[in-house]
Formats: C-alpha cells, structure tokens, sequence
C-alpha cells in the first residue's frame, strides 16, 4: 500500500509539472526533454537520490504503460537513462569494534562456537551474507587457507582465510556442528541453525546484533558492515586495490574504489597539516 501511494503520488507531480510548468495537455506531445526538465525540477527540490530513481521507475512505467494501450503513438521514457544515484561512503567499524564485537562471543552460549566463527569469517574474508550462507565444510582449509566463495551469478572465487578464522571455525566444526547436523537432513552446508539446517540472513544479522550489543556498542550494525570494514582496512593498511577486488568478487573495480574513502580522507588531512599554501 505504502509503495502504491508512493507511485501515485510520483505521477501526479509529474502530470502537474507537465501541466503547469510545460503548458503540455496532450500526452503525444511529451519528449525526453521534459522528462529531463521534470528530473531536474525535482534535484531543484532537494528529493532524495532515491525518491527521484523511483519517480522516474514510476514515469517509466507509465509511459510503457501508454504505449502497450496503444494511448500514446511512442514510449519517450524508451532510450531514456534513468538518474543516477551518488555512491554513499559505506559506514564501517573500527578494528577495536570489530576485535571487541567477536571477543565479547561467549563460547559457553549454546550457539557461542557458531557465532564466534560466524562473525570472524565474514570479516576476515569480507563476505556476504548469501556467500556465508552457502559455504560449505572444507576438509582442506587447513591446508590451502583458502575459502571456496560461490558468489552472485554462481561465480566462484577462492578467498584466502587466516588463522585465527580457520582456528574458530576448527572449534566450531569439533564442539557444535555434528550436534547440529543431526537434528535435520543437510546439504553440507558449514554453518547451520538451531534446527540443524542452513542458517539464513535474518540469522546472521541477529547473531551480530546480539554480540555488538553484549560488547557494549550502540551503532547500528548488519552483516554487511564487516564485509565493508574488511575492504576498508585492507586498502588502509596499502593492500593493492585489484587484489582487493579479486577477494571481494567486484565485476567493476570502481565498485572496490568506494572502499578508498578513508585513505584520501587521512591524506587531505595530511596535506592540511603539512602544506605551506594549505
């Protein structure tokens, strides 16, 4: 209901606009160019980057709209790009949050062994959590240090882990795993739920709620946060921005130039410092 009347509300503006500002009554007679105009008129207003991209999903959809019904003789919104969004800098946890968050996990709770390597795989290998999810038990992890990630569209990637990540995940694989598995029929997947069966993301996020809480820290945290703090931190610390995009399993390397906020940041402040004509 709340989207419907969001839409709603997105296509009169736009026909009151077209009305009012562009003296335009016959649909027939709307170009690309007043869809720009209509666009720019609401940048001008100061909207949300993402109530505009669903003004012009809902333009968008009119337009087709009119042309299937064969109301209008052509679709202006056909070859029309939608705006773009402006990348938000991702929110990331420091490493003493990070290194607080998986040292508060009590391995005497009863999920506490899971948890711990939950929590210490995600940051330490920088996944999502579809990827968590669906990792499976490796008996040569030891060995390789290497995490088989199968990532979105079915791509693999190999994602070398730690130590400490391979020590907790060892633990959880002798304490818990074999306790959980018998209580249902599994895939093989590595961690699994209370019930013994694939844990899901709501699971996940809740397992870093209840810990960043029992650390005594008060940002609002999800799963996807270490993924951002891992790239952060790797590329603070001078790892090379490819590799970093190799581990993250980035198609495009400006999706991995996000993560780079941080060190031009350090270095406008530097340069502030030190410069003479700063």
């Amino acid at each position: 209901p709340n989207s419907i009347s969001a839409y709603k509300g997105d296509l009169k503006r736009y026909l009151d606009f077209l009305s009012n500002e562009q003296s335009l009554i016959d649909l027939d007679d709307i170009r690309q160019i007043h869809i720009r105009s209509f666009i720019r008129y609401l940048n001008d207003a100061h909207l949300a980057p993402v109530s505009i991209t669903r003004s012009f999903s809902s333009i968008r959809s009119y337009h087709e709209f009119l042309s299937m019904e064969k109301l209008v003789k052509k679709n202006p919104t056909q070859l029309l790009d939608p705006p773009k969004l402006p990348k938000k800098i991702p929110q990331v946890l420091s490493v003493i949050e990070i290194e607080a968050i998986i040292n508060a996990v009590d391995i005497e709770d009863s999920m506490g062994y899971r948890d711990k390597a939950v929590l210490e795989v995600l940051y330490s290998a920088g996944l999502r959590v579809s990827e968590l999810c669906q990792l499976v038990v490796q008996k040569d992890l030891p060995d390789i240090q290497m995490l088989r990630v199968i990532g979105k569209k079915k791509k693999e990637r190999f994602v070398p882990i730690g130590n400490n990540a391979i020590q907790v995940i060892d633990n959880y694989l002798k304490y818990l795993r074999h306790k959980l598995a018998d209580r249902s029929k599994h895939d093989g997947c590595l961690f699994l739920s209370n019930n013994g069966k694939p844990l899901t993301r709501m699971t996940v996020y809740n397992i870093l709620k209840k810990w960043t809480e029992a650390a005594g820290i008060t940002k609002r945290v999800y799963p996807h946060i270490l993924r951002h703090s891992f790239a952060t931190h790797l590329l603070d610390g001078g790892a090379n921005l490819r590799e970093v995009q190799l581990m993250l399993g980035h198609v495009d390397i400006s999706t991995t130039q996000i993560y780079t906020h941080h060190d031009k940041l350090f270095l406008t402040s530097e340069v502030q410092k030190f410069h003479p004509r700063w």
